[in-house]
């Protein structure tokens, strides 16, 4: 087993690129898995070349997003390997036909698995968010249980005391954070804080139904505090600092992208070249947000420093 930290590097190489980008999958969707997979297949191709491995495996199904973006990924980085997806073989599918079998297997081998019969969803946890998908989440009916929630507390039990912060902005990538007596500067110690800020407060609560890359529609639900208030002091930054029709303009390129990164096609070329385009218009995109975050919600106030190149 090879257990790599690799948090610094998901948020500066990722996560911040999202935010500049201002990513947002069908209007709502902030990418939190979409961003960590790429990330986790540059792991895994590492490891891979390290120990002189030939193939890859994965536990994605063949209904889901994921199988399409690891794969992609992967291939990209190293084409010459080879991947093995259970999910896709007979001899895998025909012993175990869905969720209650693979919960009947792992109970009678002694498997520590989190989901349970009473908890009948699957997650999906990173630094930048919880998702919750499947089992009695796939009935939109069904609301979703008050203890579903790992990273957010309910806006109606946050604090009474609301917290105010600044965000520091240059080129449109998050550069520090500044509180009535503490300023965080370190990417990981930024996104550390404004994760516990927002949880604290219910920020970054979604409860969509969403496209998949296949075909189908999923509903998930979604926790992303940290990203959630990034997100919301980026896009009050931009419309200060970027001029009318380069806003239209990359406003386009923010949904072109969203969909390359949804898709898995964080390595491809069109996603590259995307990202380059929109970091040139983020060029200007510097100085600073004020926000007060209190129960569930981002009350936002701009002090703005421009810097124009000309």
């Amino acid at each position: 087993v090879i257990v790599d930290d690799v948090r610094e590097q998901f948020i500066k190489e990722y996560v911040w690129p999202a935010i500049q980008s201002g990513l947002l999958y069908e209007s709502r969707y902030l990418l939190g898995t979409s961003l960590a997979r790429p990330c986790i297949s540059v792991g895994l191709i590492k490891c891979a070349k390290e120990n002189q491995a030939k193939y890859i495996s994965h536990g994605a199904t063949g209904k889901g997003n994921d199988q399409v973006r690891f794969e992609l990924s992967c291939y990209s980085l190293s084409p010459e390997l080879k991947i093995i997806a259970p999910w896709r073989l007979d001899e895998f599918t025909n012993r175990f036909q869905g969720r209650q079998d693979l919960l009947k297997y792992a109970s009678e081998n002694n498997i520590p698995v989190s989901v349970t019969p009473k908890a009948p969803w699957s997650m999906d946890a990173n630094l930048m968010h919880i998702s919750y998908e499947s089992g009695i989440l796939e009935n939109p009916n069904n609301e979703a249980p008050k203890d579903l929630y790992l990273m957010t507390k309910d806006p109606k039990s946050a604090p009474e005391e609301s917290v105010k912060i600044e965000v520091h902005f240059q080129h449109g990538l998050p550069v520090s954070i500044q509180t009535e007596n503490k300023c965080y500067i370190n990417p990981l110690d930024i996104f550390l804080f404004l994760n516990k800020v927002g949880g604290d407060h219910g920020v970054g609560r979604i409860d969509i139904v969403e496209n998949r890359f296949l075909g189908l529609k999923s509903r998930g639900i979604y926790e992303t505090p940290g990203g959630f208030i990034l997100h919301t002091a980026h896009q009050d930054m931009e419309v200060f600092c970027l001029d009318k029709e380069v806003y239209r303009v990359k406003q386009t390129l923010r949904e072109r992208l969203s969909d390359y990164i949804y898709n898995g096609f964080w390595f491809s070329p069109e996603g590259q070249y995307v990202r380059k385009c929109i970091s040139i218009a983020e060029e200007n995109v510097t100085g600073v947000v004020k926000l007060e975050i209190y129960k569930g919600n981002g009350k936002f106030d701009s002090n703005l420093i421009y810097k124009f190149q000309l």
